[in-house]
């Protein structure tokens, strides 16, 4: 099950929902022992009922998506399209489905994975204390489904408290330690919420939070190694990443090359051209961080796509006022 949940809603960007161990989208690494319900049958008729009530929602979120897009191609094109008028398409398109969940679960009211993925429909409407409520439903009828405490996360890393969100991840991550999507949305967090994170985990400072959210993004990407966005993600720690101890020549060039390499990774992952020469930009950045000129213009003389333009030319500036940087 694929979902767009922000062309509707007002989700953490960042956060990756979990509307997993359903029949209909297996996760990518499933147990060894589904549970029963998993391996229900589409000779079930409530099975039957419940994928075609996900089959419906898929359709009207694509059917959403496809609108919010071309409204804005239009707004691109002046075009006077009301976001009244959107915005009325869209309840009128997902309200059926919405009335769908609510008569399956009314019918159905211990189908755990049901009312999972209803409370990601209105987590993805924005009407996240809704959400809520139906994933504390599942949380006391299946505690030791992972997707839930995950979803669970998401909701308090939005409204709070952020202390919740972190022991909602840790108990996904407890239930299902080999699930990316758990090690990637707990390393996130950690990113954005360093002053919680070092109360939460005791940790000594930032660097440490820094260093404790690199692991779990090398541990996301065993699990998921083709993952393009997640290789960017772990690139992006070295940013705020110090050498240790502070001035030292050998570990500054160590963590360069360790940056460099994270990089490498993610450039052999890109899937377009644009990939390629974002990442190609983040090389230039790192080499010239790390003094290193000539690696930086080399990088820099590969982008050529117009979109990347400004990033480029602020860079190709900073280069030139490097001393002895001279146009080659």
């Amino acid at each position: 099950m694929k979902r767009s949940w922000t062309a509707v809603g007002a989700g953490a960007a960042w956060f990756v929902a979990a509307i997993a161990a359903q029949p209909a989208d297996p996760p990518s690494h499933p147990p060894a022992n589904p549970p029963a319900a998993a391996q229900a049958t589409v000779s079930d008729p409530i099975e039957a009922e419940y994928r075609r009530l996900l089959e419906a929602d898929d359709a009207a979120h694509a059917a959403v998506d496809q609108w919010i897009r071309e409204n804005a191609a239009f707004s691109e094109q002046g075009a006077d399209y009301s976001h009244v008028t959107l915005n009325a398409r869209i309840e009128r398109r997902l309200e059926p489905v919405e009335k769908a969940y609510r008569d399956f679960l009314l019918r159905n009211p211990g189908h755990a994975r049901a009312r999972l993925a209803y409370g990601s429909f209105l987590n993805g409407l924005g009407r996240d204390d809704e959400a809520r409520v139906q994933w504390e439903r599942v949380r006391d009828q299946d505690p030791k489904n992972p997707a839930v405490w995950n979803n669970l996360a998401d909701y308090h890393a939005r409204n709070g408290p952020i202390r919740k969100a972190f022991e909602c991840l840790d108990r996904a991550l407890a239930l299902k330690p080999e699930e990316p999507v758990y090690c990637r949305n707990l390393a996130t967090l950690l990113l954005l919420q360093r002053a919680e994170a070092r109360e939460a985990y005791r940790l000594e400072d930032d660097q440490a939070v820094l260093r404790r959210a690199l692991d779990l993004y090398r541990k996301a990407r065993r699990f998921d190694p083709d993952n393009f966005t997640l290789a960017a993600d772990l690139a992006q720690v070295y940013y705020h990443l110090s050498s240790t101890p502070a001035g030292d020549k050998a570990a500054e060039a160590r963590l360069a090359d360790e940056a460099l390499a994270a990089w490498g990774d993610a450039l052999r992952l890109a899937r377009n051209d644009l990939d390629r020469e974002g990442v190609r930009l983040h090389l230039a950045r790192v080499c010239l961080r790390h003094g290193r000129v000539e690696e930086a213009r080399k990088h820099l003389g590969s982008v050529q796509n117009p979109a990347l333009g400004p990033a480029k030319q602020q860079l190709a500036e900073e280069l030139e006022r490097r001393p002895g940087s001279g146009p080659k």
